[in-house]
């Protein structure tokens, strides 16, 4: 009996030792084994076997990345303004042995240096910059950090300002600043835009301006050559057709309402060439018109106006009848002074007057000029009786 008894108390210690010696470490873990209280070995993930009673194992250490958010804390900028910032960290244990055996706590000892750090990098920045240039703080802070962890076992990764909590005054003066730059950016966006329309209508009105005066130009161009084409045709055909100079009158004659037409003509003057083209067209209805130059009936005559135009008509003594004809002929030509002295004193000569066309002293109309007194005469003697 006594025998079993020893059995099953060597059977009970023979698993208890065997539990004791048999260790399972996890991925991404390590283990600090410890030999009668001093450090023996690092156990690496897997089956480990340990000496029982003997050995002894310390927590298992993460490995892994690990993230620690610090609550926010004051901390003066440069400029005396006390903000509060919170941040985050991100850190990695790289020896198990000088994280167990360094540091006592290590996370806070993290949290405090952080803290340090992140007064002195923030005190020599404005709150302007510590807002605006957090990439430089998270450098400067990561890089102080590592350095002071690294004897800890301990790799700082990164180091990240999660927000930067001004005072409220202060935020509201931010607020408004941030709504004054705004609308000076939307002023200065919308005096763009205008300055930008203003130069593109100038530029269109300035195109279009060149383009009307370009078709003004070319319609110019094209009327004149027009009319010059015809002013030409016309000449062509005027001098093809050989007018006379009465024709030419004529249609000087009727050229002169158009000259006096419009609005700003205020003054007409009448060109001393008038009179020439009335005496052609005159001399012309004197030759083509029958009896155009019978005087009308004459009024009674006195006694004494017969008796002087009969001897006014009865021939000189010797003188011939062709003798007086040079005497009637001067008498037509004082007639036609008035309207002589009204022409120009030089004349083109284009404007003068054919030889072939002119009155020839032995015309019919010269011989009824000269024989008016005489029928004149008989006619009041007839009456008088």
């Amino acid at each position: 009996m006594a025998a079993l008894i020893v059995i099953a108390v060597l059977v009970l210690f023979a698993l208890v030792a065997a539990a004791r010696s048999i260790r399972v470490i996890p991925q991404a873990r390590a283990g600090v084994v410890e030999r009668l209280g001093r450090y023996s070995r690092t156990l690496e993930p897997g089956l480990t076997i340990i000496t029982p009673f003997i050995d002894r194992v310390k927590p298992l250490v993460d490995l892994r990345e690990q993230v620690v958010n610090f609550s926010p804390q004051s901390v003066i900028t440069e400029d005396n303004v006390v903000v509060g910032i919170e941040t985050v960290l991100y850190f990695t244990i790289t020896d198990p042995r000088s994280a167990t055996y360094e540091i006592a706590q290590p996370l806070q000892a993290i949290e405090q240096l952080t803290v340090t750090t992140l007064r002195n990098v923030i005190g020599g920045l404005t709150l302007e910059d510590t807002l605006t240039a957090r990439e430089n703080v998270n450098n400067e802070l990561r890089v102080v950090l590592d350095e002071a962890t690294g004897k800890w076992g301990i790799r700082i990764n990164r180091v990240e300002i999660k927000s930067v909590d001004p005072p409220p005054d202060i935020r509201t003066a931010m607020e408004k600043q941030m709504r004054a730059e705004r609308d000076r950016r939307a002023a200065i966006l919308t005096a763009e835009g205008q300055k930008q329309a203003q130069i593109l209508t100038a530029e269109g009105a300035k195109q279009a301006a060149v383009l009307t005066a370009e078709g003004d130009r070319q319609a110019a161009i094209l009327r004149a050559e027009g009319e010059a084409k015809a002013i030409d045709t016309v000449f062509s055909a005027i001098h093809e057709g050989h007018p006379t100079r009465e024709l030419l009158s004529y249609e000087y004659l009727q050229m002169l309402p158009q000259l006096a037409q419009g609005d700003a003509n205020k003054v007409f003057v009448v060109p001393s060439e008038f009179a020439t083209a009335f005496g052609g067209i005159g001399e012309a209805l004197s030759h083509r018109v029958p009896g155009a130059n019978t005087p009308s009936a004459p009024a009674p005559a006195s006694p004494q106006a017969l008796a002087s135009s009969q001897a006014d008509t009865s021939p000189r003594a010797g003188t011939s009848p062709e003798a007086g004809a040079p005497r009637r002929r001067t008498a037509s030509q004082q007639r036609d002074a008035p309207q002589q002295r009204d022409a120009p004193q030089q004349r083109d000569a284009s404007q003068q007057p054919d030889a072939s066309q002119q009155p020839d002293a032995s015309s019919p109309a010269s011989s009824t000029d000269s024989d008016a007194p005489t029928n004149r005469g008989r006619k009041a003697a007839e009456r008088s009786r």
